[in-house]
């Protein structure tokens, strides 16, 4: 099969959207598949070049039996909603070209967030014939409206009716969780044509490992209960919330906040916590994927923290499937939602409301407390782990190509 896949991240950026892609072709190529992925040049979050790329008009790689092609945006930092803009456009109309130029392929596929993109691929799928997928990766413009960065009025009407055009014109829909099919249906889409893949984690790339000595040194982390936030520190992560949390436990001096990554409210949230005087919250700068692991192992709690908004009821975040492969206990502060009920299935660790700082405070007193209950929730986690797997993932993609392509 021919795939060309339109996604705006990708490595050596390591946000979701580009994991997700990345891992799941690598699986496509190795089983005989020919795989496109049209993307930019690596700039996220920061909105700085990676070393050794250029923002030119089209440039080509091969990354582990992947065809890249990258091409010019208009780059800009992760903030601000008409630079934002401008970088989704201009990504949108020269994917839209390169892929253009491209052989024909069997099937077109189009992730979001990213709005443009999903344009683009069904525009390349129109023109050149060929069976459009939409893959689901974020209920875009639901989410950007509930974190404040586009208010509800004609822009947004337009956008949602852009949003439907294109689910309605897919060939199939990949959605990333249940209750975005829900979602979907309720708004009128045929429930036929959504197919839910849910999230996953790359098992050969994570798994329990001691704790990285040199990591624990240099963050000053040695003697300490850890708890870990890992990712984008972003405006849907509702991150002052655990910095409340840390200021209620900032007299116990075990624990540790740990926040590593990048994101819009990064800067903020270090001025917020010096202002404080939070010295149980540490920052780190984000890390290359491969350094993942080793970031994992020196935590002993990953919390997976999202803003108390509705919105946020319906999505999966993707490192509960990483910490889970590493076999740590999970803190999930989130809108009770899909996401609530894996953790609290699996056993995996503990779930509190969003926005409540005291019962944040609380749970990680019960972790800190209670060797026993996490090494349960420990175990639990790991054996949860081989349910989601990338690879199990690449294939329900496939199969939903395939779906897409008969007649």
């Amino acid at each position: 099969m021919k795939i060309l896949f339109l996604s705006e991240n990708f490595p050596p950026e390591t946000n979701a959207a580009a994991t997700r892609v990345y891992e799941r072709a690598v699986y496509w190529a190795s089983w005989g598949h020919q795989v496109t992925v049209i993307t930019q040049a690596p700039n996220f979050p920061h909105g700085k070049l990676f070393a050794g790329y250029r923002n030119a008009w089209r440039q080509t790689e091969e990354m582990s039996g992947i065809r890249v092609v990258r091409v010019k945006t208009f780059i800009s930092l992760n903030r601000g909603v008409a630079r934002r803009t401008l970088d989704f456009v201009s990504y949108g109309v020269t994917a839209t070209l390169a892929a253009l130029r491209e052989d024909r392929p069997d099937i077109v596929c189009a992730t979001s967030p990213q709005f443009f993109a999903a344009v683009a691929g069904w525009l390349v799928g129109a023109l050149r014939r060929v069976p459009f997928v939409f893959e689901l990766g974020d209920l875009w413009p639901l989410s950007i409206s509930a974190v404040g960065a586009m208010k509800k009025g004609l822009a947004l009407s337009m956008v949602e009716k852009v949003e439907l055009f294109l689910y309605r014109r897919s060939a199939r829909v990949a959605a990333l969780t249940h209750a975005f099919k829900r979602n979907l249906v309720e708004r009128g889409i045929d429930p036929a044509k959504i197919e839910v893949v849910i999230n996953g984690v790359d098992l050969p790339r994570y798994a329990p490992r001691p704790r990285d000595l040199s990591l624990e040194r240099d963050w000053n982390l040695a003697g300490k209960f850890v708890v870990g936030y890992i990712g984008t520190h972003g405006m849907a992560h509702g991150l002052v919330n655990v910095l409340d949390a840390a200021e209620l436990l900032k007299d116990d001096p075990r624990i540790r906040f740990l926040f590593v990554g990048a994101g819009a409210e990064r800067d903020m949230l270090i001025e917020t916590a010096r202002a404080r005087g939070l010295a149980n919250a540490v920052f780190a700068a984000a890390q290359p994927k491969e350094a993942m692991p080793a970031v994992w192992s020196v935590v002993d709690v990953a919390l997976v923290h999202l803003k108390d908004s509705p919105a946020f009821a319906e999505v999966i975040p993707s490192k509960i499937f990483e910490a889970m492969a590493m076999g740590l206990p999970i803190l999930f502060a989130a809108p009770t939602g899909e996401a609530t009920e894996l953790v609290e299935r699996h056993g995996a660790g503990l779930t509190v409301p969003a926005g409540q700082p005291a019962a944040l405070a609380q749970a990680v007193r019960t972790l800190a407390g209670d060797a026993d209950a996490l090494a349960r929730f420990a175990r639990a986690s790991l054996a949860a782990a081989p349910h989601h797997s990338r690879e199990t993932q690449a294939r329900e993609m496939l199969a939903v190509f395939e779906k897409a392509i008969a007649p």
